[in-house]
Order: structure tokens, then C-alpha cells, then sequence
């Protein structure tokens, strides 16, 4: 799992839809071209971070669904044989 401790408490707290709606916004800042080379890079850092905060969300809700579907005793993420 990634580094958690490298996120900013303000981006931790974030839902994924928060991180990703405010990743978005920092995308399409940078696609304008309307923004100075100092926040380019400030704003490229922090959506960095969003990403990272997303990737770990989805990683979490992937491995409880894992684990909703697990079979036998084994994780599965394929469909039950129905005969």
C-alpha cells in the first residue's frame, strides 16, 4: 500500500469523489495554459497527492469487494459457478 503518511491531512480527509472532482479542476488548469510556471508546479504537486489519495481509495474499495465475493475460504473475484 502506499505511503499514507505522505498526504496532507486536508487531502486524507477528501472522499473520492472530493479528490477526484478537485484533481479535475487542477487538470484542467494546467491544460489552459493560463497558469504562472510557480503554481503550475504547486498545483501539479497537490494533484499528485490527489491522485495518490485516489489510488488508495479505490485500492480499499477493491479489496472489500474482494473480500464481499471471497468463496470457500479464497478470495475470487469471478462469478460463482451456477449449475
Amino acid at each position: 500500500m502506499a505511503d499514507t503518511a505522505s498526504i496532507p491531512d486536508d487531502i486524507a480527509g477528501l472522499s473520492f469523489e472530493a479528490a477526484l472532482k478537485e484533481l479535475e479542476q487542477i487538470v484542467e488548469k494546467l491544460d489552459s495554459g493560463n497558469v504562472d510556471l510557480d503554481q503550475s508546479i504547486e498545483i501539479y504537486t497537490r494533484g499528485s497527492l490527489l491522485k495518490q489519495h485516489c489510488d488508495d481509495k479505490l485500492r480499499s474499495a477493491q479489496e472489500r469487494v474482494d473480500k464481499i465475493v471471497s468463496q470457500n475460504g479464497n478470495l475470487s473475484t469471478q462469478p460463482a459457478n451456477v449449475e
